[in-house]
């Protein structure tokens, strides 16, 4: 990790420079887990284990945490194998998601191909002249460009929403659980 070598590189790097010379037992509980990820990078490691990371997180520490996580994968290349029961925060920051079920592997892949492999429709809402409308779609590119080509400026509110992470983990264990 090129931006780990001293104890100021890693407090700036999970972003505790201003706390550096605070007490641990009065940092927060986020800043105590960006702390505890400080102390697991002091050996550079190639792969960083976090279990359950943002576990009573308000949503600022968790956000906050998640650009952490981002810098370590991004920034300094590292793997971190992520476990968490908070599939929002898996979708966000997972390259590749395993969900199990009974201790037994039931999907492996990314997010997106995971909800792709369940139901590739998606659903386009939009307004026209106040006028709310709701289809799903196989094709939600070309559907959109179809409205644009009909209305033109008068499509607003537009929004394509796929199934979510959860949405599939939970149609998944339930299939498996039958």
């Amino acid at each position: 990790m090129a931006g780990a070598g001293t104890a100021a590189d890693l407090l700036d790097l999970v972003g505790l420079t201003a706390q550096a010379k605070t007490r641990i037992g009065n940092l927060s509980g986020g800043q105590r887990r960006r702390l505890d990820v400080a102390i697991g990078i002091v050996g550079r490691p190639e792969l960083l284990f976090l279990d359950e990371p943002t576990a009573g997180f308000d949503p600022a520490a968790r956000r906050e945490f998640h650009e952490l996580v981002h810098r370590l994968t991004d920034q300094e290349r590292a793997t971190v194998l992520l476990t968490t029961h908070d599939l929002a925060e898996a979708e966000k920051l997972a390259d590749r998601v395993l969900i199990l079920a009974g201790g037994t592997i039931i999907a492996d892949g990314s997010p997106d191909e995971l909800a792709l492999k369940l139901n590739a429709q998606a659903e386009v809402r939009w307004t026209v002249d106040g006028q709310r409308y709701v289809h799903p779609t196989d094709e939600a590119t070309k559907f959109t460009r179809q409205l644009f080509a009909q209305y033109g400026e008068a499509v607003a509110n537009l929004e394509v929403r796929r199934a979510s992470l959860e949405d599939t983990y939970m149609t998944l264990v339930q299939e498996y659980e039958r």
